[in-house]
């Protein structure tokens, strides 16, 4: 007989063994101390998957809905990469569409939105990801600052390979960054 006690009990200890899951790292985050473990898909992964598919084929009107879907799927997991993943796909779509310019505002935005949410969480990697991208953009103002907030997180630790993805984007685009910054 299923009594409020033994229901109390089962909310308790489902509710221990995902707070045990979320301490350990097992929900995907990685230890501080040890390995990372393996992150699941990204949640906007699969509708960017399906909107490239139905490119593939030549359906516009059905890409554009999975890129909504991948949009409002990287929207809610407010993570600078979904909003870059969105930005990249956003291209892709107006390339295929009649209008290959109109995807460039949408890129633009999204990008935006990737840079200032990788710099609050303090991800190197994600700045100059995204510097990247406005470097493709021709966006010389933005990469700029992007380069800048770069430099800003190189200086509490950066990889060699990070320092010379910060060294690239100057030697195309030269600008000055003060040192007391």
């Amino acid at each position: 007989m299923l009594t409020g006690r033994t229901v109390g009990a089962v909310v308790g200890g489902v509710g221990l063994m995902l707070s045990s899951a979320l301490a350990s790292g097992a929900a995907g985050i990685p230890a501080a101390d040890g390995p990372a473990v393996s992150q699941p898909a990204a949640p906007w992964a699969g509708h960017l998957a399906a909107m490239d598919q139905a490119l593939k084929v030549g359906n516009v009107a059905a890409a554009q809905s999975a890129w909504r879907d991948a949009y409002g799927a990287a929207l809610g997991s407010r993570r600078w990469d979904g909003f870059a993943e969105t930005g990249d796909a956003a291209l892709r779509l107006g390339r295929a569409s009649a209008s290959p310019a109109a995807g460039v505002p949408r890129a633009r935005d999204l990008y935006l939105s990737a840079l200032f949410r990788a710099r609050d969480t303090g991800s190197l990697d994600g700045v100059l990801r995204v510097a990247g991208s406005f470097h493709a953009l021709g966006d010389r103002d933005v990469t700029a600052q992007a380069v800048r907030m770069a430099h800003r997180l190189a200086a509490r630790g950066a990889t060699p390979s990070q320092r010379a993805q910060i060294a690239a984007l100057i030697a195309d685009r030269p600008i000055t960054i003060p040192a007391d910054i």
